[in-house]
C-alpha cells in the first residue's frame, strides 16, 4: 500500500446564489443568475490523520442542460443530484491518489447514480451527462485539493510517481492511427506547461446581448463602477483578446457581429479574436460560409482569428459530423462535447483539432483530456464557465499548467465582479484584468493554494452532509 494514499471520510456542500449584473446569452437561453456549489471533502491518510479540501463550480443550468424544461425544475434537479453525490462520495471506499479515486468514481459510480436518479424525475426530465459532470466537479476538485493538503504540498506537484500508483496507460488509450503514442510509464506532469505561467493573457467574452459601445448602451449604462460596453472594457482593462458569441442560425447577423466587433476592437489594440457559434450549427457549410466571407471581406480580422469554438451540437456521438472542411480553414476546438478523453478521440477522428478544457467537467477529466490531446498533437485552450469566487482559482491554475495556444478565457469580472470581493482582497490580480492580463501568482501553499484562512466569507448552512 502506498502510504500517500487517501480515502474520503466526509463530504458537505453549500449553495451560493449569485446574480449577474448583465444578462449572458447561452444558445437559445439567457442567464441572469446562477447557484455555485461549494464542496468540502475530508480525506484520511493511512496514519489516521485527516485534511480538508474545497472545490466550487457554478451550476450553470442553461449551459449544462439546454432544454425547454423550466429553469427552476432543472436547477432543483441539479441541486438534488448534488445531495446524492454527497452521500456517494462520502461512502466511497476506494483509496489512492486523488486522480485514482476521482477516476474510479466517475467511471464506476457516476453513470449508475445518474441513471437511477433520472428514474426519480418527472416524465421528460432527464439530467444529461454534461450536467452530471458539472455536479461532480466541485466534489472532484475538493478531493484533489484535500489530497495536496493532506501531504502539505501543491496538488499539481503530485501528478506523477511516487504519488500516483498508476501511470497514464491505466486511464488512456492512444488513437489507432497514432502508433508513436505510448502512455506506459508516463504521468500527467510530463504534459504540463514548463515552466508554469501564472500571468496569462485574458480573453474577454462578448455575449450576444452585450452592448458594444457606450452610445449603444444609452440609458442602460450601469453605475456600479464597472464598464457597461465592450469599448469601455477594452480601454479600462487593456484587453488584447476577444471571444465573440454568435448565433449559429443567422449567418448575416454572425458576420455583421464579427465585423462590428473588429471595427471597435482593432483600433483599440485588440490582437486576437475567436468565434463561438454556440453549438447551434448542423452543417459545416454554415461555418465555412461565415469564415470564407470574413477572409474575403475582413482580411485584418481573418489574420487575427485564432480558432472556432464548438459550432456543432453537444452530443458528438449522436451527431457525428465530419468537420475536416472547417478545420482546414481554421483551428476547431471542442468544448461542450468534450466530456472526457474518449470524446476528444472521436472528435479528432471527425476533424476537430483542439480542445477547450474546463475545470467544471472535473479536475480529473480535465487533466486526462489535456494529456490525451497533447500526446496526439491537438491544441489546447482553457475556457471559462463565468467562474467567480473559489471557482476562478482552480480555473486559472489549470490554465497556468496547460500549454494553451494563448492565455485563458476569464469573464467572471464582467458579469458578477462583486461576488468575488472577499477572495479579491487576498488575490486581487486574480479577479481583475490589467494590461489585458490576469495573474494567479498569489495562489500558493498546499492543495490548490486558496489561502482560505485569509479569506473572510460566511457560507450559508450546508445543503447536505455525510460521513464521519
Amino acid at each position: 500500500m502506498n502510504p500517500r494514499d487517501v480515502q474520503i471520510r466526509a463530504v458537505r456542500w453549500h449553495a451560493l446564489p449569485v446574480t449577474l449584473r448583465l444578462p449572458l446569452k447561452f444558445g437559445h437561453e439567457t442567464v441572469t443568475s446562477v447557484v455555485c456549489a461549494r464542496v468540502c471533502v475530508t480525506v484520511e491518510k493511512s496514519d489516521g490523520s485527516r485534511a480538508e479540501g474545497w472545490g466550487e463550480t457554478p451550476l450553470s443550468v442553461q449551459w449544462v442542460w439546454p432544454s425547454p424544461v423550466a429553469y427552476d425544475v432543472r436547477l432543483k434537479a441539479l441541486q438534488d443530484f448534488c445531495n446524492v453525490l454527497t452521500e456517494a462520495y462520502a461512502s466511497y471506499p476506494v483509496r489512492g491518489h486523488a486522480m485514482e479515486v476521482g477516476h474510479e468514481f466517475l467511471e464506476q459510480m457516476m453513470p449508475t447514480l445518474l441513471q437511477k436518479f433520472n428514474t426519480t424525475l418527472p416524465e421528460g426530465v432527464v439530467v444529461p451527462t454534461l450536467a452530471a459532470l458539472v455536479c461532480c466537479s466541485p466534489f472532484d476538485l475538493a478531493l484533489h485539493d484535500a489530497y495536496g493538503n493532506a501531504h502539505g504540498v501543491p496538488t499539481y506537484t503530485t501528478y506523477c510517481a511516487p504519488w500516483m500508483n498508476r501511470d497514464l496507460s491505466s486511464y488512456l488509450t492512444p488513437a489507432t492511427d497514432a502508433p508513436q503514442v505510448n502512455f506506459a510509464g508516463r504521468y500527467p506532469s510530463e504534459y504540463f506547461r514548463s515552466p508554469v505561467t501564472t500571468k496569462l493573457l485574458a480573453w474577454h467574452l462578448v455575449g450576444g446581448l452585450d452592448f458594444l459601445t457606450l452610445a449603444e448602451a444609452g440609458a442602460n449604462v450601469l453605475t456600479d463602477g464597472y464598464p457597461t460596453s465592450l469599448d469601455e472594457w477594452i480601454r479600462v482593462d487593456g484587453l488584447k483578446a476577444l471571444k465573440v458569441k454568435l448565433r449559429g442560425n443567422d449567418a448575416a447577423w454572425d458576420f455583421e457581429r464579427l465585423k462590428r466587433i473588429a471595427a471597435i476592437g482593432l483600433p483599440l489594440g485588440v490582437e486576437l479574436f475567436t468565434a463561438d457559434f454556440n453549438c447551434t450549427v448542423m452543417d459545416p457549410a454554415y461555418v465555412n460560409g461565415v469564415l470564407d466571407r470574413v477572409k474575403a471581406e475582413l482580411p485584418e480580422l481573418w489574420q487575427r482569428l485564432s480558432y472556432v469554438e464548438q459550432p456543432f451540437p453537444y452530443e458528438l456521438e449522436e451527431h457525428r459530423i465530419d468537420v475536416h472542411s472547417v478545420s482546414a480553414r481554421m483551428p476547431l476546438f471542442l468544448d461542450e462535447s468534450a466530456h472526457d478523453w474518449r470524446i476528444v478521440r472521436l472528435g479528432r477522428e471527425l476533424g476537430w483539432t483542439g480542445v477547450a478544457l474546463k475545470t467544471c467537467k472535473t479536475q480529473t477529466g480535465a487533466v486526462l483530456s489535456l494529456c490525451w490531446a497533447r500526446a496526439h498533437g491537438m491544441q489546447l485552450m482553457v475556457q471559462d464557465l463565468t467562474n467567480p469566487m473559489m471557482a476562478q482559482m482552480t480555473h486559472i491554475l489549470l490554465a497556468a499548467h496547460a500549454p494553451t495556444i494563448a492565455g485563458v478565457e476569464t469573464n467572471g469580472m464582467q458579469f458578477y465582479p462583486a461576488a468575488s470581493a472577499a477572495e479579491a482582497k487576498v488575490h486581487p490580480a486574480l479577479y481583475s484584468r490589467r494590461g489585458g492580463m490576469v495573474d494567479g501568482s498569489s495562489l500558493r501553499g498546499s492543495g490548490f493554494g486558496y489561502r482560505l484562512a485569509e479569506i473572510t466569507r460566511d457560507l450559508p448552512p450546508h445543503r447536505c452532509s455525510s460521513g464521519l
